[in-house]
């Protein structure tokens, strides 16, 4: 460790420089040692690793790949609550709300608009965001024993569906399978077991199209939808949770989506999804559903027919040929159209919650075992197996680097716009400064084009960078999350991989500009140009990556991202000088990458020039024009070095905000033993046994449920 140590102190030393110069390459040498240093994928502590390893060699080990451990999920009196801090009231998003999803079904969460459906799906997968405002409690059993997500795997499939756009669908499921199973070494079974997952999914006729994007034409709407369970199918999760997902899709697309979950479930999986009003054959692919309203719990248990035959009980007749689905939304939905109707129906809500709460005990999932499902049937429980670490960091970065150079080499419109651009705008300046002479006033129009090169370069690899990270980094957080990989691979990669295609639209512009404008004409000197302004474009979209870390949104990042280079562009050294800078401001200038790029500019250009004199106080040599406007007394290389400082700094700063970005989800607590009620009584039923009797309900509702006027049936309005 001292000689790692050592090794830094003389590193930096030897870049050069002082001050804010010398900061910024201990904290990037400091922040490299991490990065190449640092673990994969979060592993298990020594105590927790052992108790798994018990597990994964006794008899109760878990199923390799592609088989999946059936999994019970079962939750009581989940509450979820936020309060408001300047009205000091609190608003329930889920109240006392209890059910059980088993494996082998398909559960629907269905409910209104802000009923508290994918709340309740964030609960049950501990996604629910950290905040003070937030409170949760509850109770939730995994095969009957009290723990938490990471105890199983589980897939999350959200509403937006996130992918690298330029790869196919193929590419993308086999780098999500050699990332999350390393354990597949054989090409061939890898490519067997990605063919065998796109048959199942119905990917096979797109299996070798592009994903693509607003800008390039890709797959459908619903095979994006399927695809996303393809990629969180990859390590056979136990559970599977589904946001509306068929929010978006036409009436085909979306029956295409329920029968691969519909599927999946009669696999052995644990599915869970929340729907808002699904046709009427989505309907009957539903074996179990929650109904929910206002956060309160209405129905659970059996679906198609027996939630119709329980409403039915109350006078609430689904009249024929209408869908169920649609009957059900309606019964549990507010009709805000008047006060009279918002009345009535809060009343009808308000004694159907009720109703429930008090007759839960006889709606029962109906599912035909031969002897409960639990723990002793099932396997033994052992930690996540998932949060083992994921591959090598080698085999990580090369994974990583090829699915990035994929990216950036067949984006062909952003490509296409960014070459565009930069012969365009070459043209533009040099058309302005064509062909410069050796006057006196040469000299500041020289300055001026360097400046604006320098500027130009930095706007354009900054707005590119901020416009697209955003989006990739809300792809990479959720990879991270399921432990495909580390972070520092990642980065790793990312700037490997946009070297070649980032340096070739500095040289473009180079190429155009400098014959235009009559440059110090020799190749050296424009060797170094180029040069000097690729490292300028790597060093702003290094800047880019952190502002675009910093902000939630591509909109925000183009906000910020240009008002903070507008900073560095004030102190770039052609508007105020570093001599005449305030002193509370001089470490500005030593962090503008605008500076030294145009500081490098200029030393390339006015070395070695003569100019034409014809009063004794003109500029003679380029030299005495380097000192007069306070640019000389460095070399290029040191400009260089400066910018690679500046790179490495803004690399190790979006390091650090991507770490400590991490999403943190609250922890469910444990309510007083007092309030647990067992209000849903969710064993299954056994071949043997019987629902109660209609005649001992009918005796039971009589008295609970007196405010729902039973004497008239419930009309739906429009049916």
């Amino acid at each position: 460790m001292a000689f790692g140590a050592k090794k830094v102190g003389h590193v930096v030393s030897g870049i050069g420089g002082n001050g804010m110069g010398q900061i910024l390459a201990a904290m990037a040498a400091a922040l490299l040692i991490r990065l190449f240093s640092g673990p994969g994928p979060a592993s298990l502590p020594e105590d927790e690793t052992c108790e798994e390893n018990d597990s994964v060699n006794g008899d109760d080990a878990p199923p390799s790949a592609g088989k999946v451990l059936p999994v019970t999920i079962t939750w009581r009196n989940i509450t979820c609550s936020l309060s408001d801090k300047h009205s000091k009231s609190v608003r329930f998003l889920l109240k006392d709300v209890s059910g059980e999803a088993k494996p082998g079904r398909l559960l629907a969460v269905m409910g209104p608009s802000g009923s508290g459906k994918t709340t309740l799906l964030n609960v049950l997968a501990s996604q629910i965001l950290a905040s003070p405002r937030l409170a949760l409690s509850g109770l939730l059993e995994f095969n009957g024993k009290r723990s938490s997500t990471k105890a199983y795997k589980f897939a999350y499939v959200r509403q937006e569906d996130l992918f690298f756009s330029q790869l196919t669908v193929r590419e993308t499921l086999s780098l999500a399978a050699e990332l999350q199973l390393p354990e597949i070494s054989s090409i061939e079974e890898r490519d067997e077991y990605v063919n065998n997952l796109l048959f199942k999914l119905g990917l096979v006729s797109c299996a070798d199209s592009i994903i693509g994007d607003a800008k390039v034409r890709g797959i459908s709407g619903g095979e994006k939808k399927r695809l996303s369970l393809g990629c969180e199918l990859i390590a056979s999760p136990s559970v599977i949770f589904a946001d509306e997902p068929t929010t978006g899709l036409d009436a085909f697309q979306a029956e295409k989506v329920m029968e691969t979950l519909r599927l999946l479930a009669q696999d052995g999986h644990t599915v869970i999804c929340s729907i808002h009003q699904p046709r009427g054959s989505v309907y009957g692919k539903f074996d179990d559903i929650v109904l929910l309203t206002e956060g309160t719990l209405v129905y659970a248990g059996p679906a198609r027919d027996q939630p119709l035959e329980y409403f039915s009980r109350f006078g609430y007749q689904c009249p024929d040929h209408v869908n169920p689905a649609e009957f059900l939304a309606d019964l549990i939905s507010i009709d805000y159209s008047s006060s009279h109707s918002v009345y009535s129906s809060k009343k009808r809500i308000d004694a159907l919650v009720e109703a429930f709460s008090t007759q839960s005990s006889a709606v029962l999932y109906a599912t035909p075992l031969t002897g409960k499902t639990g723990p002793k049937q099932g396997m033994k429980f052992g930690k996540k197996i998932a949060a083992k670490r994921k591959g090598g960091w080698w085999k990580q970065f090369w994974l990583l680097l090829k699915r990035a150079w994929m990216q950036a080499s067949r984006d062909g419109p952003t490509n296409k716009v960014r070459t565009r651009m930069s012969i365009a705008s070459a043209i533009i300046f040099g058309s302005v400064f064509w062909r410069m002479g050796r006057s006196q006033t040469s000299i500041l129009d020289r300055m001026g084009l360097l400046q604006v090169t320098a500027i130009n370069t930095a706007m354009a690899a900054l707005t590119k960078t901020g416009g697209v990270f955003p989006k990739e980094r809300a792809i990479v957080d959720r990879e991270r999350a399921k432990g495909s990989y580390a972070l520092g691979p990642y980065l790793l990669s990312k700037l490997i991989a946009e070297i070649p295609v980032g340096a070739a639209f500095p040289l473009m512009f180079g190429a155009v500009l400098y014959p235009m404008a009559h440059l110090h004409p020799t190749f050296s000197r424009f060797g170094k140009f180029c040069g000097i302004v690729t490292v300028e474009s790597f060093a702003a979209s290094a800047m880019g990556l952190t502002v675009g870390s910093m902000v939630p949104t591509t909109e925000a990042a183009m906000a910020l991202g240009p008002s903070l280079m507008t900073v560095f562009i004030v102190f770039g050294g052609y508007y105020v000088t570093a001599d005449n800078t305030p002193i509370i401001f001089r470490w500005i200038p030593r962090a503008s990458l605008i500076r030294w790029a145009f500081q490098g500019l200029c030393i390339n250009e006015f070395t070695g020039l003569k100019f034409d004199c014809q009063n004794s106080f003109d500029i003679q040599t380029g030299e005495q024009a380097l000192y007069r406007y306070s640019l000389g007394g460095t070399c290029i290389r040191d400009t260089v070095i400066a910018q690679s400082r500046i790179l490495l700094f803004w690399y190790s700063t979006t390091y650090l905000l991507l770490e400590k970005n991490k999403p943190k989800y609250l922890l469910l607590k444990a309510p007083a033993s007092e309030q647990i009620e067992p209000k849903l009584k969710l064993e299954p039923l056994l071949e043997t046994d019987q629902p109660p009797p209609l005649k001992q309900v009918e005796q039971n509702q009589q008295v609970e449920s007196t405010p729902v006027d039973q004497t008239e049936p419930f009309i739906l309005e429009g049916l």
